[in-house]
């Protein structure tokens, strides 16, 4: 890059902060609800959908009231989902079958759909090769959206509309998505990191969970528990309603008429965002600031102390955020994290790192009750799934690169679902109104 460039950039930043700064006092004159939520974290409704719902607020008495959180997958409670998964099973691809086609598969329509999964794991000829290696980065999320807009070059029915051309474009790329992630990593680290290259062909045999930790480690090793927990983990990320950043975003540029690798792609820059699917990688860096920071991890005082200076902004990043607590939408609990925690808990004890679980407790413990003696809430504050989601991932020696690729691996299938509704149901190009408040000059 020319350094004349970044310092012209550099110089002309103060003008760009200056004529596009606006007080906050506009949106309330004007009644514009910020990031399209209202002061107490109400969604402004912009659309129907029959795929999924979440309840943190029920009517008792004629009064709104927080619950304990909800998540349902096309009127199926999640929970009940998660506990229907035998031991010796795996829910991905049923649950994926669920939200795509509206009903739980029967024995034999799982089948045929694991079939097709698996008969979709394959890569055009030397794509990993003419496109994932030919340029290695450490995000991966950007390595796989690139691959994804190049798939569409491999398609010649790339730009056709019918809903069943779009759902086979849909799976494919769900069974895809593992390849894309752990060739873009291995790619990276191999001429970044010097580290040897394992390009692992899936296993058609294997589950979706299975065929991931299998493609990322050297050996394909990987034990039962483990591939029961990351298989949970790919269940509850699946889908999460159509209010959520990278499921509006897939909606929104599906309106517009475009094709699936670029609705999918767009969906990918969204989900990418640390306020969003990069959430997980901040609280693995807060926690590690805070066990830098601390003598003792397991003195509840010192730990008081320090989640503290975090609120007040004198530590960590210093914008005065914990971090995995809290949810746009949820009040007293997330279920995703409560269904999570258990198998969190008996995944660190396999590990022997129950220290480091209780650590993670603790600190959610102190930081909630340090946000609600600090902050105005207006509902309940309460660990997300994003708390627990990147330990697992480290407990699961997952490099941090795929943490967010892996919550990608996981959602596309919502974002299929939502592409499928929004070109079914809707054929209506979603254009919001911004009001402007520029001042005119003549």
């Amino acid at each position: 890059m020319d350094p004349s460039i970044k310092e012209y950039a550099e110089k002309q930043a103060s003008l760009c902060e200056y004529h596009d700064a606006i007080s906050e006092e506009l949106f309330t004159q004007y009644g514009v609800n910020r990031g399209l939520r209202d002061l107490k974290g109400n969604g402004v409704l912009t659309g129907l959908t029959n795929i999924s719902k979440i309840i943190a607020f029920k009517n008792i008495n004629g009064e709104r009231t927080p619950v304990e959180g909800e998540l349902w997958y096309r009127g199926y409670h999640i929970n009940t989902l998660v506990k229907s998964v035998k031991p010796d099973e795996f829910g991905y691809e049923k649950t994926a079958y669920l939200l795509i086609f509206g009903e739980l598969p029967t024995t034999e329509q799982e089948q045929e759909f694991k079939k097709i999964l698996a008969l979709s794991r394959r890569l055009p000829t030397n794509f990993t090769r003419d496109v994932i290696m030919k340029a290695p980065t450490r995000d991966v999320m950007n390595s796989m959206t690139r691959s994804i807009l190049t798939l569409a070059s491999y398609d010649r029915n790339a730009s056709v509309l019918t809903v069943e051309n779009c759902l086979r474009q849909c799976i494919q790329l769900i069974a895809e998505f593992p390849m894309l992630a752990c060739y873009g990593y291995h790619a990276y680290n191999h001429y970044e990191n010097d580290e040897s290259m394992y390009i692992h062909r899936p296993d058609p045999e294997l589950s979706a969970a299975q065929n991931f930790l299998r493609m990322i480690r050297p050996d394909n090793s990987y034990t039962a528990l483990e591939a029961r927990v990351l298989d949970i983990a790919m269940m509850i990320h699946m889908e999460h309603g159509g209010g959520n950043n990278s499921t509006f975003t897939t909606r929104v540029v599906t309106s517009a008429g475009t094709d699936t690798y670029s609705a999918i792609a767009a969906a990918m820059s969204s989900l990418k965002g640390s306020r969003h699917g990069g959430a997980n990688i901040k609280v693995m860096e807060m926690m590690n600031d805070i066990k830098m920071h601390v003598k003792d991890i397991s003195d509840r005082d010192e730990i008081h102390a320090y989640v503290s200076r975090i609120l007040n902004k004198e530590a960590f990043d210093r914008q005065g955020l914990v971090y995995g607590l809290g949810h746009a939408v949820y009040s007293l609990s997330d279920p995703r994290e409560r269904i999570f925690h258990s198998f969190v808990r008996d995944l660190a004890a396999a590990k022997g790192r129950d220290k480091d679980m209780d650590f993670y407790e603790m600190v959610a413990d102190e930081a909630i009750s340090l946000i609600c003696e600090k902050r105005r809430i207006y509902k309940g504050v309460c660990p997300n799934v994003d708390f627990y989601s990147g330990f697992v991932y480290d407990l699961l020696n997952i490099p941090e690169e795929l943490f967010t690729p892996l919550f990608a691996i996981a959602r596309i299938v919502g974002w299929s679902a939502h592409r499928i509704e929004e070109l079914i149901g809707m054929n209506k190009i979603i254009r919001p109104a911004y009001m402007s408040v520029m001042e005119e000059k003549e």
